[in-house]
């Protein structure tokens, strides 16, 4: 499995731009990456434990990467006011960091199979991959999480 997290350009709800993974604030960074809207409950059922996360350590954020083909970067600004309107607090907006990019390639070098499921994964600003898994929050990925922190602090 790849353990290195692709250099990738986006922008967050609050209009910041990110290269990511080196913009990263924290030393671990638990990313959800999504690639439909309709995998927002599957990308909020982590918000709880990522919250604790953050309380629990420092050095723990947590990030939304919706994912979005490239064709659809004439459409940003729309989609991404879309967005910005559903999600009213500010420290949300600045973690959710839209990616208009070449989507199959991403997916390739991270060996994503499909866009079916979301991929959680924790990376460090290197770009060290320390933890993934797919899908919805279940209490042993959450285990595992939490497990991969604590092993960096």
């Amino acid at each position: 499995m790849t353990s290195t997290f692709p250099t990738v350009e986006g922008s967050s709800l609050s209009k910041t731009r990110h290269r990511l993974p080196e913009t990263l604030e924290h030393e671990v960074n638990l990313l959800m990456i999504a690639f439909q809207q309709r995998q927002q409950g599957d990308v909020e059922s982590w918000v709880p434990l990522a919250g604790d996360l953050a309380a629990e350590f420092d050095g723990f954020g947590a990030y939304e990467l919706p994912v979005i083909p490239r064709g659809y970067r004439p459409f940003a600004g729309f989609i991404d006011g879309g967005m910005r309107a559903g999600i009213p607090d500010p420290a949300v907006r600045a973690a959710t960091i839209t990616l208009y990019i070449d989507r199959n390639t991403f997916m390739q070098s991270l060996e994503i199979p499909d866009t079916e499921s979301i991929v959680p994964m924790l990376v460090r600003p290197s770009g060290e991959i320390l933890w993934r898994t797919t899908g919805r929050f279940r209490q042993d990925a959450g285990d595992e999480l939490r497990a991969a922190v604590e092993g960096v602090h």
